[in-house]
């Protein structure tokens, strides 16, 4: 069981398969005779709104947005040297797309810095392309709610990290 206490309404967090959205309330529901609490959290990037039971919090991977000490490592992450690996496009992908969908900010850098072209967008595929700005912008979201700046600044500082690398 989840104590509410953990998450603040007025807070970020982090929903793995949505990104960062704001906890706006704690609502009661009355079903079948039981009343259920549930977190509303709003994606505002995607408008897109979440009851999630808060029962089911932490089963689901909700969690509170990175600290400014997280950040360090995030971008460390970024600056690592990435392993080559012989896989088909096809399971990269999918591979990608898991780590993107595990809201694990570090598991989304890594994402981010494979697929990351010094040259620009005309390197990549279409489908590169896609992955890397989803896992660029989740990546960004989280940046910009911890350091309190624009979305578009946080993808500047991941970019001047990685053209360093």
């Amino acid at each position: 069981m989840v104590s509410k206490n953990l998450f603040e309404i007025g807070s970020w967090v982090v929903y793995p398969s949505h990104g960062v959205g704001k906890l706006d309330d704690i609502e009661r529901i009355e079903i079948d005779e039981e009343t259920t609490e549930f977190f509303v959290i709003s994606f505002n990037k995607s408008k897109l709104t979440l009851k999630l039971p808060v029962k089911r919090a932490l089963e689901s991977g909700l969690r509170k947005v990175s600290t400014k000490d997280d950040l360090k490592t995030i971008f460390e992450a970024l600056v690592q040297k990435g392993k080559k690996r012989r896989l088909m496009w096809s399971k990269r992908a999918q591979e990608y797309e898991t780590k993107i969908n595990s809201g694990d900010p570090i598991s989304i850098a890594e994402v981010v810095r494979e697929l990351y072209k010094a040259g620009g967008d005309m390197l990549q595929s279409f489908s590169e392309r896609q992955i890397y700005q989803q896992a660029m912008e989740r990546l960004a979201r989280e940046i910009s709610v911890v350091e309190e700046i624009e979305e578009a600044d946080a993808i500047k500082k991941v970019e001047i990290v990685l053209q360093a690398a």
